[in-house]
């Protein structure tokens, strides 16, 4: 048990059923990690306030499944999770893709120490925490893919995360909606694609954007990854 009104079973059952809509498909050891993850979420929530979600089976859905969706879209070997916070969407997509290297950056002490025990109990060794601002985070080469979720809007992020790109890196942002007026203010040079999100179990709106060098400018808003 994880605490007061922790059911693993129950959310064992979210988690498959999800990830079957999601057309994923976990190994045990993947499950178990997943489930264990929660599980730590969960209790150390209820003294370090991590999300403002607290219900574990709303967690299963709105943090777990809600950063597995993006599993179709997201193919590296180098990531990182920029304002990874609790760990999200960082961990749960490092647990479905072990060979990616994983970078989870946070400014936040107290989720760093969240995440460096995440690590520790589940033995993601392909996953490093960093205590550090984006703007400040100093990498040995550009990574392939930059991610976000609920972090800055679309022009902050680009402006923070330039020194960590390179023509080739891709960054996805999740959020709430399409965002166009974000995608409006971006500067010329970049391609701006939309991918509508279905999270199972949750009803909110949910999309990917993805955001790209390119020649052409900004894609419109209706595009898809």
């Amino acid at each position: 048990m994880a605490g007061t009104g922790y059911d693993e079973e129950a959310c064992r059952e979210r988690l498959l059923a999800g990830c079957g809509q999601l057309g994923l498909s976990l190994s045990g050891t993947q499950t178990d990690q997943l489930i264990a993850y929660l599980a730590l979420l969960h209790k150390w929530n209820q003294a370090y306030n991590l999300t403002a979600v607290r219900e574990p089976l709303e967690m299963v859905s709105r943090h777990l499944l809600d950063s597995l969706a993006v599993a179709p879209y997201f193919d590296t070997l180098s990531c990182l999770d920029m304002g990874s916070g609790a760990g999200l969407p960082g961990i749960p997509l490092a647990i479905l893709c072990p060979q990616t290297r994983f970078v989870l950056l946070d400014s936040n002490s107290k989720k760093v120490r969240f995440l460096r025990q995440v690590i520790l109990e589940l033995g993601l060794k392909h996953c490093t925490p960093v205590h550090a601002r984006l703007e400040s985070l100093e990498a040995e080469q550009p990574f392939a893919i930059l991610i976000s979720r609920a972090f800055t809007d679309l022009p902050n992020m680009l402006q923070l995360a330039a020194h960590l790109m390179n023509p080739e890196t891709v960054l996805l942002a999740m959020k709430g909606r399409a965002a166009e007026s974000e995608i409006a203010a971006l500067p010329p040079g970049y391609d701006c694609r939309i991918q509508v999100l279905r999270v199972p179990f949750c009803d909110a709106e949910r999309c990917l954007v993805r955001i790209s060098r390119s020649n052409a400018g900004t894609a419109v808003a209706g595009d898809t990854v």
